[in-house]
């Protein structure tokens, strides 16, 4: 069986033609991606690449909880971007409910940020 293969797969698993994420662990890969259609306003690097990301669990009810913080807490977003990526994160198919909690704990550093992320922002 390939990885790609979706548990329980088959019709049930198919609506109007296109796979709807229906386990915790497809539900999660499909928060990542849309949380990598968030970006930092002053960096052009998407938020789960920057690191910026410390956690998301889905629970088997579809309830997601991210866990995320800032590049600083003087950032002009602080106020706006937690609920933007709410907002996207409720938007996923088989997602019941969504909590972001914002830490600063560990604090953010750029060794957090993907090899692709400093790549594109010349680290590398």
């Amino acid at each position: 069986m390939s990885e790609e293969t979706p548990q329980g797969g088959g019709p049930a698993a198919t609506e109007s033609g296109s796979n709807l994420p229906r386990t915790p662990e497809q539900i999660r890969e499909a928060v990542v991606a849309v949380l990598k259609t968030v970006y930092d306003p002053e960096i052009p690097v998407d938020i789960y690449e920057l690191g910026l990301i410390y956690e998301v669990e889905v629970a088997d009810t579809g309830k997601v909880d991210v866990k995320m913080t800032l590049t600083s807490p003087a950032c002009p977003v602080a106020g706006t971007l937690p609920g933007e990526v709410e907002t996207k994160v409720r938007t996923v198919a088989g997602v019941t409910d969504a909590h972001i909690e914002l830490v600063w704990d560990p604090p953010w550093d750029q060794e957090r940020m993907s090899e692709a992320a400093k790549l594109q922002l010349g680290f590398l």
